[in-house]
């Protein structure tokens, strides 16, 4: 992990799975250069992906980067067009219900497009979620339950026994635009 998870969500270090969250907290606390700048992490992320000619900034929104990122390390596929967010929807194999659990792929709608990050937990009204391109860093940040488009789950030979729903306090700010 880049930095220390915040006390509500310090038990996802010890889960041990589902291993697209493991490797998602190792990128925790990663953040965007401000400005023209660039983040070099996030740039080199793109090349292992085999992006680079595609995402040349990280100015550009980069949740599906993050999530190709982590669904590549974590030994599953990506989606064909892994920059643009909504298509992680199709990706997977669809949650009963559109209800996600622990390490399932969550795509919300947002004004100008989409966000795509993995499910960590819940509250009465919103999903916790841990991606890249929230407030300009991998964190996890709260989304409305009513902006999820889609909730998919990675293709297992054995699912993990700890894919579940997680029921989490409503603290924190609740997120209005991932952009």
């Amino acid at each position: 992990m880049s930095a220390k998870l915040p006390a509500q969500y310090a038990w996802l270090a010890s889960e041990g799975g589902p291993r697209m969250i493991v490797e998602a907290l190792k990128l925790f606390g990663t953040l965007e250069a401000p400005g023209a700048k660039d983040n070099r992490t996030i740039l080199d992320w793109a090349k292992e992906v085999g992006l680079q000619k595609t995402y040349s900034h990280d100015s550009i929104p980069w949740c599906g980067l993050f999530i190709a990122v982590v669904a590549s390390r974590a030994g599953k596929p990506r989606t064909d067009s892994p920059l643009w967010a909504l298509s992680w929807a199709d990706w997977g194999a669809a949650c009963p219900g559109n209800i996600p659990m622990l390490g399932d792929v969550v795509t919300f709608k947002r004004d100008g497009g989409g966000h795509v990050g993995l499910y960590v937990g819940e509250d009465a009204s919103s999903y916790h979620v841990l991606g890249g391109n929230q407030s300009d860093s991998v964190c996890i940040t709260r989304i409305a339950k009513s902006r999820l488009y889609r909730a998919v789950r990675p293709i297992y030979s054995a699912k993990p026994a700890n894919v579940r729903r997680v029921y989490l306090k409503a603290t924190g700010k609740l997120s209005t635009n991932e952009a």
